[in-house]
């Protein structure tokens, strides 16, 4: 993997595509996570202004920690970089005390958790309308692509996603690449939507090297039924498989429906 070349396309793809629709720089939402430090820095890197937004949601102090010690990482390097600092957890409690519960606490605690994810992006869409600038997604190939591992309108809801064709494993070899902070380079993969330390892993039932793996064969039009896995390869085939079957419809556009020219007439 060429990085520095990736890294050099990644930061002229962005700065493109922001003079050419009129925009004047970027907001990202720093969740002290790879990915998020990852995009914040490709960002930076384009000497356009970049706005970092962190918005603790009944957040674990690591992951705040985490985020601050990026986002102050990033302003030593880059003069371009400020940050803002959005405390949404009174927010989101009367968003949970206005909505009616559910005798369903499966399905409540996850459309909770969604409702953390949206509330975020409205605030980044608040800055962005703002200012003129591009929220840039920090969603990586096999969350946007493979299993839909985001929430739709949520980080879903970008103007642009700068590292959405990286694995997880290549987006680890940028942020070597870009020096990123130890602290977040160590730190388990998490979305932070639940209030607990709970891992991405944790959720999916399987590791971003063992999706990528899943999604490549998948991609490859490899039948698991013909050929040599082991127990747990099938097992990680058939968490794929069921994940992205489920979040089909995050990664497709929305279904128009097309009335008939006949019944428009008059």
């Amino acid at each position: 993997m060429r990085t520095k070349e990736i890294i050099d396309h990644i930061t002229g793809w962005l700065t493109e595509y922001c003079h050419r629709n009129g925009q004047l720089g970027f907001v990202v939402g720093v969740s002290g996570g790879i990915d998020s430090a990852v995009t914040s820095s490709l960002c930076a890197l384009t000497g356009l202004p970049t706005l970092c937004v962190e918005m603790p949601i009944h957040q674990a102090a690591s992951q705040v920690a985490r985020a601050q010690e990026h986002i102050a990482w990033l302003k030593t390097r880059h003069a371009n970089v400020r940050m803002e600092v959005v405390q949404l957890t009174n927010v989101f409690d009367q968003m949970m005390i206005a909505l009616p519960g559910s005798e369903d606490k499966t399905a409540m605690d996850l459309a909770l958790a969604n409702t953390r994810a949206r509330i975020r992006m409205t605030t980044l869409y608040y800055f962005a309308g703002l200012m003129r600038y591009l929220v840039a997604g920090t969603g990586n190939k096999v969350e946007d692509f493979g299993v839909g591992f985001f929430t739709k309108y949520g980080d879903g809801g970008v103007d642009l996603s700068p590292i959405a064709d990286l694995t997880k494993t290549e987006v680890y070899e940028v942020a070597r690449e870009l020096g990123i902070v130890e602290s977040i380079m160590l730190a388990k993969p998490t979305d932070g939507l639940w209030g607990d330390d709970r891992s991405d892993e944790d959720q999916i039932g399987a590791s971003y090297p063992e999706l990528e793996w899943a999604m490549d064969l998948r991609d490859r039009g490899i039948d698991s039924e013909t050929s040599d896995l082991t127990p747990r390869q099938r097992e990680v085939l058939a968490i794929f498989d069921r994940r992205r079957a489920a979040n089909k419809h995050k990664m497709e556009p929305i279904p128009v429906c097309v009335v008939p020219a006949y019944l428009k007439e008059s």
